[in-house]
C-alpha cells in the first residue's frame, strides 16, 4: 500500500469543501473513516488541521491578504487551500517545524503541477513564518467589530448581529465559546440506577475518555478525547444517546405524561422523540415524523438501537396537513429549520453559508410549519417551539407571531428548570446562550392553547 500524505489528504477535503456540496464535520467523518487504518497520531493530524483552517478561515485570509501580492480570492483553488492549511500549521500549531510546513507545501504545488508558483507559496509563508508574532490584526478599541471579526473568524454581519441581540460582552463570550474543543452531550438512559451510570462511566474513564457530570439535569454527561461514541461501552446496548443538554431541556420544559400521545413534526435525528419516548416509560406512544426516506431512517436506527417500541415513524412534510393527527397531540414538539447559529461550535462553516437573506427565508418556513401542525394539538395540549439558534426573529419574535396568529399562549416552564436556568422560563421561553450557558445556542418556548381559540 502506498504511504499516505496526510496533508495531501487534508487539502483533498478543503477542495472538496470549497464547493460547498457537503457539511465539514460529514466529509471530515467519512474520511478519517475511509482512513481508519492509519496510526492516531496522523488521524488526528488530519482532523486538527481541516477542521482549524475552516474554523479559522477569515484569520487566515486576512493575514494571506497582508504578506500575498495576489489576494486570496484570486488564487488558483488548488494554491487558496494550500496556503489556508499551511498558514494554519503555521500560526496554531507549535509543535510543528515551521521548515517543515514551507517544505512540505512546496513539495505539494510541484507535485500537482504548479512548478511556476513554488517559489510564490516558498516566499509567502516563509515570511509569515518569521513575522507571525508582529501580525497587525484591527484595534480592538477603535474597530471592535472588525477585531472580533478577524480574531474569531466570524463574518462582520454576524458578529454586529451578535452584539446588536446580545450586547458586546456576551458577543465576545460566544465567539469565544465557539473556538473551544467541543465535548460530545450524553443523555444516559433514565432507566439506569445511579450505580449502573457510575460503573458505565467509570468504563469510559478507564478507556481514556474525559467524562463531565453536567451542572443542569442528572442523566446528562460530557465527553471529549473519544476514539467515537460507537466505540464507548453501552452504544450497542442503548444505554445512551448523543444528545446535547439543550435538546433535554426542551423535552423537560413539556412535561410528558405518561399516557400521553407526543407528535414531533420535525425529528431526525431523533434525539427528543425518543428522549420522550424514555419519560413515557413503554407506555403512551411517540409519532416521530421527517420530511425525506434518509432522515427517517436515521430516526429508525436510533430507536432500534435505545429499544424504544413506543414509537412510530412517518415519512411526513410538516407544512403539509396531516389529517390523522389532527387534534391527536397532548405535547406537540415543533423543533423547526433554523439559521443553526446556536450549532456553529460544532459545524463551523455554518458561519460562512448563512446570509441574511436566509435567514428571512426561514422565518417564513417556520410560520408555514408552526401554522400547520397547531392543529394537532389537543385542546388542552402544549406546544414546544424549539431552534437551535440565537435570532430574535425566529425565536422571541417568533412566539409572539404564534400567540397572535395561532391562538396560544406562553406558560410557565420555570418548574421543569434547573434554579441556573430561570432566566425568563417564568413567562414561556428561554434563550441559551454558549459561553454564558453550558450548553449549545438553543431557544425553547412552552405554548399553549388558549382558553376559547
Amino acid at each position: 500500500m502506498a504511504e499516505i500524505n496526510v496533508r495531501e489528504v487534508v487539502l483533498d477535503i478543503m477542495l472538496e469543501l470549497s464547493g460547498q456540496t457537503e457539511y465539514s464535520n460529514v466529509l471530515i467523518t467519512s474520511v478519517l473513516s475511509k482512513y481508519d487504518y492509519l496510526d492516531g497520531r496522523q488521524k488526528a493530524f488530519i482532523k486538527r488541521v481541516s477542521e482549524g483552517a475552516i474554523e479559522r478561515r477569515i484569520q487566515i485570509d486576512y493575514v494571506l491578504d497582508r504578506y500575498s501580492k495576489v489576494p486570496v480570492k484570486k488564487m488558483k483553488p488548488f494554491i487558496r487551500e494550500l496556503m489556508r492549511m499551511s498558514v494554519y500549521q503555521l500560526l496554531f500549531m507549535d509543535k510543528i517545524p515551521d521548515a517543515a510546513v514551507c517544505n512540505e507545501a512546496v513539495k505539494l504545488a510541484k507535485k500537482h503541477k504548479f512548478q511556476s508558483l513554488q517559489g510564490y507559496v516558498n516566499g509567502v509563508l516563509r515570511t509569515i513564518a518569521r513575522q507571525k508574532e508582529q501580525i497587525a490584526y484591527p484595534d480592538r478599541q477603535t474597530s471592535y467589530v472588525e477585531y472580533l471579526s478577524v480574531c474569531y473568524s466570524m463574518p462582520m454581519w454576524l458578529v454586529e448581529h451578535f452584539c446588536n441581540a446580545y450586547g458586546r460582552e456576551n458577543c465576545e463570550r460566544i465567539l469565544q465559546s465557539y473556538m473551544q474543543e467541543e465535548a460530545v452531550g450524553i443523555r444516559l438512559q433514565e432507566t439506569l440506577s445511579l450505580r449502573q451510570r457510575e460503573e458505565l462511566l467509570e468504563s469510559w474513564r478507564q478507556a481514556g475518555v474525559q467524562v463531565y457530570s453536567h451542572p443542569y439535569l442528572p442523566y446528562a454527561v460530557k465527553v471529549q478525547k473519544t476514539d467515537g461514541i460507537q466505540k464507548l461501552a453501552g452504544f450497542g446496548e442503548g444505554l445512551f444517546a448523543v444528545q446535547d443538554v439543550s435538546s433535554m431541556l426542551a423535552v423537560e420544559a413539556a412535561c410528558i405524561r405518561q399516557g400521553d400521545t407526543v407528535i414531533d413534526v420535525c425529528a431526525a435525528p431523533g434525539g427528543k422523540a425518543l428522549h420522550a419516548a424514555a419519560k413515557l416509560a413503554g407506555t403512551g406512544r411517540v409519532i416521530a415524523c421527517d420530511v425525506s426516506t434518509y432522515k427517517t431512517d436515521r430516526i429508525r436506527e436510533n430507536m432500534e438501537r435505545l429499544h424504544m417500541t413506543n414509537v412510530s415513524v412517518r415519512e411526513r412534510d410538516a407544512r403539509v396537513r396531516d389529517e390523522a393527527l389532527v387534534g391527536q397531540a397532548d405535547v406537540l414538539i415543533a423543533d423547526v429549520p433554523c439559521s443553526g447559529l446556536g450549532v456553529i461550535g460544532k459545524k463551523q462553516d455554518i458561519k460562512y453559508r448563512i446570509t441574511e437573506e436566509a435567514m428571512g427565508e426561514l422565518v417564513g418556513l417556520q410560520k408555514e410549519i408552526v401554522a400547520n401542525v397547531t392543529a394537532y394539538l389537543k385542546k388542552d395540549g402544549v406546544m414546544i417551539y424549539s431552534t437551535c439558534t440565537m435570532n430574535p426573529a425566529e425565536n422571541e419574535e417568533m412566539v409572539g407571531w404564534i400567540c397572535e396568529e395561532c391562538g396560544m399562549e406562553p406558560e410557565s416552564m420555570a418548574q421543569a428548570m434547573p434554579e441556573e436556568l430561570s432566566m425568563t422560563a417564568q413567562k414561556g421561553y428561554m434563550q441559551l446562550l454558549p459561553g454564558i450557558h453550558e450548553t449549545d445556542g438553543f431557544f425553547i418556548a412552552r405554548l399553549r392553547r388558549k382558553q376559547g381559540s
